[in-house]
């Protein structure tokens, strides 16, 4: 595995200088959420990094690279092939940055969908993405101030405002979104909140 100075520097051939200094932001995010949550914060970091690596690859090539690499897709995935940049992107962390740690390369995985039984470091990457620095949207200072006091809640509200988003587009849902959006309810509320 290379050191992460050597990844930041790698990095760079990867991403847009935009998409860059989102990543940035989501690193400094996810540094504060691991050490909030007592998340081991190389990880963080690492996984924060690397999370839109495949970003900037353009839909046919992340089709191709789902099949060359055995990435089963559902039919959203099919449809929507930008939100292979999550699977895509942990493949590159493996192969191109020496990746081999499970923990970060899930993180990486399902930064942009969730899933069911999302670990604590799937989570801050997640909400790291959503909250850092850079984002400016409605609702975005309300989300970066439950993210200090109550990660799931946080999570939660993510999850519903980008559901909501993606309804008002007229897009498709990734089941993954809705599964882990559930999970949360019935894991931590035990019901579903009025």
């Amino acid at each position: 595995m290379l050191s992460y100075d050597k990844m930041k520097e790698k990095i760079k051939g990867y991403l847009t200088p935009c998409r860059y200094e989102h990543t940035l932001g989501v690193i400094e995010a996810a540094i504060k959420l691991a050490s909030k949550y007592q998340v081991e914060e190389n990880s963080a970091k690492i996984a924060a990094l690397l999370h839109d690596c495949a970003k900037n690859k353009g839909e046919e090539t992340l089709l191709r690279l789902a099949k060359e690499n055995n990435i089963q897709l559902n039919e959203v995935e099919k449809m929507q092939p930008s939100l292979l940049h999550g699977p895509i992107g942990s493949v590159i962390a493996q192969k191109d940055f020496g990746i081999k740690n499970k923990d970060i390369l899930n993180a990486i995985r399902y930064h942009t969908t969730g899933k069911k039984n999302m670990t604590t470091l799937e989570k801050i990457i997640y909400l790291s993405d959503y909250i850092e620095r850079g984002r400016n949207f409605p609702g975005v200072e309300k989300l970066r101030i439950e993210a200090k006091k109550d990660l799931d809640q946080a999570l939660l509200l993510a999850f519903n405002q980008t559901i909501e988003y993606v309804l008002k587009k007229g897009s498709l849902l990734h089941v993954n979104t809705v599964k882990a959006r559930n999970d949360i309810i019935i894991k931590v509320y035990g019901n579903i909140q009025k």
